[in-house]
């Protein structure tokens, strides 16, 4: 492997994170479930109502992987910080990779002595559930998520 760099992420990045967020969107079987656009990103990643953070990964100045966070609060807890996604371009996965962006996202959470890291992971990611078992991670199959779409929100 190639030396990779782990760095925080920049605005100009954000076409390349748009692409890797599509190839995830491709590999979970859901690439028409994708709705954001650049301009939304840069407003809610670097606009006065930013709300979250992400790390990249780079290999000779090519982002290949990509690690998106954003801080929540526990009524139990307090303050949380939620990965959203770990993703690393096809061709990379199982060099490490994911392996150094969640370091990072731990030394974060750590940092700022957050109470809980959370993240989901889908029942059917093999690999994904092996990852995080080597943390010793809690995968808890007690709590089921729920939402509401924009589309079932406007219809409320």
């Amino acid at each position: 492997m190639s030396e990779i760099k782990i760095r925080e992420g920049l605005r100009a990045d954000l076409p390349a994170i748009l692409n890797l967020i599509k190839e995830l969107a491709e590999y979970e079987k859901a690439p028409a479930e994708v709705e954001v656009t650049l301009a939304e990103m840069e407003k809610w990643g670097f606009g006065a109502g930013k709300i979250f953070d992400f790390f990249v990964a780079e290999e000779k100045a090519t982002i290949v992987g990509l690690a998106l966070y954003y801080y929540k609060y526990s009524t139990w807890k307090g303050k949380c910080l939620f990965l959203e996604d770990i993703i690393v371009t096809e061709k990379m996965r199982g060099s490490g990779i994911g392996k150094l962006l969640f370091d990072k996202i731990i030394e974060v959470a750590k940092k700022e002595k957050v109470r809980r890291l959370e993240w989901q992971v889908l029942d059917w990611n093999e690999p994904a559930i092996k990852f995080y078992k080597k943390y010793k991670a809690t995968l808890d199959p007690e709590w089921l998520n729920g939402k509401l779409t924009n589309h079932q929100l406007n219809l409320l």
